[in-house]
């Protein structure tokens, strides 16, 4: 890096402190687009030291290629000598992370930038995308949950009290509730945090192929097994294995996932080595296994040790208040992707809280693609919506004073630190009670009073 690079003038010092008490990032390219000045509040958005991180690299590999890479629309904008205010763009914050952010780009007026670097063609404005929104302000936006019903709070209160503990974690929920964007939190906030999330759809496999899938196999364990391959623990190790649609899993599947869980330990097909365990496991299904338990279609000894902490996520209809900061968040998103910054109309969102939302999130998400799709100004109009939901005349959901749904506490908000303890202990005990209580300095009789009254392991 040249001297000119490193060097810092007052002028830029005195609009870095400017910037940076505006909350905004102020980022200096060349006439090639390269960044030849970033100010420090770039740190906050990215992570510490970014601002230095970026110097010398296209601006594209830091805001995207769709703005900014040979054909984008804010460089051609930039090159015809137009400035261009509140562009939607993503903001790459590395490992595999991202930030919606506004833009503001304008070119620099001849002169106008020799005092602080002669170099200097266009300017860049960066500002965080969800200062546009008031909905966000009274709501949890963490972990990629954003929420303001109380049900919902409360989850995110126990993925963060959750945040030092291993345990098994069973997550239930209609389909489209968001189960996975809760097993992927419940992973950032984990000691397993720094290792893989490894992802596997059960119920999308049949039974050799998920065996195969889970465990992995040696060559000539069965027909068309021409090469060894690595199963899913094996990936997850150090990490998480999240288990979605739990409840579809074979039989047969189910009492060999049951000894892992019981011994972790499994071996892959074809093979008699043990493998450890080395992975967190978090399961998920919309099934109602114990409705499944009593038609003899799932585990129950399975069921109570995938349920160690479990976390029902209420259906979008019973959190009403929750619609319309999701909508906002989901179409920031949406838009941003095509450089779009688009809102709600009111009758747009009147209609999508009334709506009853059968597929949950993921049918809200997808029918906010359509609208925008369709929406050719900055509003979308209740003619975007898709037909089923415009046309919807059921009764009103949201109440007049919006009651949360009952969750038991049970289920969502166990005694913190001292659930978090006994889980941790139960754990590295694999389960023996005596053990357990004498690591604990309890009973055993009192080791199960507490279990039963915090809900671990039992109903």
């Amino acid at each position: 890096m040249s001297e000119a690079v490193l060097s810092v003038s007052p002028g830029w010092s005195n609009l870095e402190t400017v910037f940076e008490s505006l909350g905004r990032v102020l980022i200096v390219l060349d006439a090639s687009f390269q960044i030849i000045r970033a100010s420090r509040s770039l740190d906050h958005l990215v992570e510490p030291g970014a601002s230095v991180d970026v110097i010398g690299r296209p601006v594209e590999d830091l805001i995207g290629a769709r703005l900014f890479g040979p054909t984008g629309t804010l460089r051609e904008a930039l090159m015809a000598r137009r400035r261009e205010e509140g562009r939607r763009g993503v903001l790459l914050c590395g490992n595999d992370s991202a930030r919606l952010v506004s833009i503001t780009a304008a070119p620099v007026a001849e002169g106008a930038f020799n005092h602080c670097d002669p170099r200097a063609r266009y300017l860049v404005v960066i500002r965080p995308a969800e200062e546009d929104d008031h909905l966000l302000q009274s709501a949890i936006v963490t972990h990629g949950l954003v929420t303001r019903s109380p049900a919902m709070r409360r989850i995110v209160h126990l993925v963060e009290t959750l945040h030092h503990s291993d345990a098994t974690v069973l997550i239930t929920g209609e389909s489209g509730v968001g189960k996975e964007v809760i097993a992927r939190a419940l992973h950032a906030q984990s000691p397993h945090s720094g290792g893989a999330f490894v992802a596997v759809n059960c119920a999308a496999l049949p039974a050799q192929l998920l065996e195969s899938e889970l465990f992995g196999h040696v060559r000539g364990a069965f027909t068309g097994a021409v090469k060894d391959r690595i199963g899913r623990f094996d990936l997850a190790r150090g990490g998480t294995l999240f288990l979605d649609e739990v409840g579809d899993i074979p039989p047969e599947i189910q009492v060999k996932l049951l000894r892992v869980l019981q011994e972790k330990v499994f071996e892959r097909l074809g093979e008699s080595t043990h493998r450890r365990l080395e992975a967190r496991l978090i399961a998920a299904t919309n099934v109602d296994l114990k409705e499944a338990i009593r038609g003899g279609r799932f585990r129950e000894d399975l069921y109570y040790r995938l349920r160690v902490v479990p976390i029902h996520i209420p259906p979008l209809r019973e959190r009403t208040e929750d619609i319309g900061l999701i909508a906002q968040h989901l179409l920031a998103h949406i838009g941003g992707r095509e450089g779009r910054a688009l809102r709600l109309s009111p009758d747009t969102l009147h209609v999508l809280e009334r709506y009853p939302w059968p597929g949950n999130v993921r049918e809200l998400e997808n029918a906010l693609e359509y609208a925008v799709a369709l929406c050719r100004g900055q509003n979308i109009q209740l003619e975007d919506l898709p037909v089923e939901i415009r046309e919807f005349e059921g009764p009103i959901r949201r109440p007049e004073h919006p009651v949360p749904a009952r969750v038991p506490a049970a289920e969502v908000e166990p005694e913190g630190n001292e659930a978090v303890r006994i889980l941790g202990v139960l754990e590295r005990a694999r389960w023996n009670h005596s053990k357990a209580a004498r690591d604990l300095g309890m009973s055993r009789t009192t080791l199960w009073r507490r279990m039963k009254e915090l809900g671990i392991g039992q109903e």
